[in-house]
């Protein structure tokens, strides 16, 4: 995934075929092909102004230059009292 602002992200195809997926604070929307079921990009809760997209979905986009992060989804989950554990990424 990779980090876009508002303003340097457009959609060029498939809107008709995306399925939304909301949980936990239901802020964050994370889209997925309704037909094949790949996860293409999502709106984050934690960095509102900005998509992260898939770029594998990405046409000509050479991904193995990207460096890859870890990420621990469990923690990024919010407390019973709207706190979050999340630190942030981790690197891999």
């Amino acid at each position: 995934m990779a980090n876009v602002p508002d303003d340097a992200f457009a959609l060029l195809s498939g809107e008709a075929v995306l399925s939304a997926y909301r949980w936990n604070t239901k802020i964050a929307r994370h889209f997925f092909c309704a037909v094949c079921g790949v996860y293409t990009f999502h709106r984050k809760r934690a960095l509102p102004g900005h998509y992260a997209v898939n770029v594998r979905c990405l046409d000509g986009f050479d991904a193995g230059g990207c460096a890859v992060r870890a990420a621990d989804g469990k923690t990024m989950s919010l407390l019973a009292d709207g706190r979050s554990q999340w630190t942030g990424p981790s690197s891999a």
